[in-house]
């Protein structure tokens, strides 16, 4: 028994000390973080008491969402294509850019207040925030690798092998605590602090223009952008001309039923003065275009929105004025101390 517990004791020195062949792990408490969450928002859809934000499993997400190390090449990271002061999109680019100067299909969409969202992507293909990040790391015109590739390469940094280890109670790095620590950073990403939610709480006053515009948006907009998230998060065709370059089907391409062709993700207006350009394909530039569109654009189709083609008339019909009291109030959606918030930056 003596020789046993002298055993035990060298072993325990041996996994706490550093040497030419163990990387010292450091051992330290782990505290949770408190969730931001705000008073008027909905409760989370994330299970939170499942996979609980702490302060180490934040810092292993926020460095992995910044490694190019998860593509094939180690230089396309997740915050390649989501910058942070742009709401975490791919600001000015169309569409996502990957690997080798590959070009993606769709428009890398914002990656905010995803703690309360059910499904991600622009068709739903993700139908949990765990299972997100996997789709661009193993996407081939994104980051082009696999999970197992991007393990190994992970288990091989004696960082990354101390946070796994300080932020997990198995210290496992494995799949499924790569992808919850990258949930751990993006749940954390919680915008709630502009213009808009001053004026609910009434500590702002709207501009005459910006009131105006919010009127208009109740009256026109709120349907699909409803609520304090600015989204049903349901799937809508909104008479988008098909592009023939990309002939994307949407929600289609997910559930295979004829009703979801054209349909995509119905996104939050939260920060939408900075996340340009718009529409699931970055078709457009500016927020004037988008209305323009949907002021004279729509095109019909079998699976059109209801809500797009009221009688013989199609879109919403808007006045020059109304457009530019559209945007005043769309204005008050940004939020700057999100996008300014070094909590969330690379450096």
């Amino acid at each position: 028994m003596k020789k046993f517990s002298i055993f035990i004791i060298c072993l325990t020195l041996c996994l706490a000390c550093n040497s030419e062949d163990n990387a010292y792990v450091e051992i330290s408490e782990n505290k949770k973080l408190d969730f931001p969450q705000p008073d008027f928002f909905p409760l989370p859809a994330y299970d939170l008491e499942e996979n609980p934000p702490t302060e180490k499993g934040f810092e292993l997400g926020k460095k992995l969402f910044y490694d190019g190390r998860l593509s094939s090449t180690g230089v396309i990271s997740c915050g390649f294509c989501h910058i942070q002061e742009f709401s975490f999109t791919h600001h000015t680019h169309e569409v996502s850019h990957g690997v080798n100067g590959a070009l993606g299909t769709r428009n890398a969409q914002p990656l905010i207040n995803l703690a309360y969202f059910n499904e991600f992507s622009w068709d739903g293909a993700a139908p949990h925030l765990d299972s997100f990040s996997i789709i661009p790391i193993t996407t081939d015109v994104e980051m082009n690798e696999t999970v197992t590739n991007v393990l190994s390469k992970l288990k091989q940094d004696d960082e990354y092998l101390s946070l796994f280890a300080q932020a997990f109670e198995n210290g496992e790095v494995d799949t499924q605590n790569m992808f919850r620590a990258l949930s751990q950073f993006m749940v954390m990403m919680v915008s709630a602090e502009t213009k808009y939610d001053k004026v609910l709480e009434g500590n702002a006053v709207f501009t005459e223009a910006q009131a105006a515009g919010k009127a208009l948006f109740d009256a026109k907009c709120s349907s699909c952008h409803k609520g304090i998230l600015l989204t049903d998060q349901s799937y809508r065709n909104n008479g988008l001309p098909v592009d023939p370059q990309y002939n994307d089907v949407g929600r289609k391409r997910v559930t295979g039923l004829e009703e979801d062709l054209y349909r995509f993700k119905v996104p939050s207006l939260r920060n939408i003065a900075v996340s340009l350009p718009y529409m699931h394909d970055g078709r457009f530039q500016t927020l004037k275009e988008v209305l323009d569109f949907y002021d004279s654009g729509v095109t019909a189709s079998s699976t059109l929105d209801p809500l797009l083609q009221q009688e013989e008339e199609l879109g919403i019909q808007l006045t020059e004025t109304e457009k530019e009291q559209l945007i005043a109030f769309l204005r008050t959606l940004t939020d700057d101390n999100f996008l300014l918030d070094p909590q969330f930056s690379e450096f």
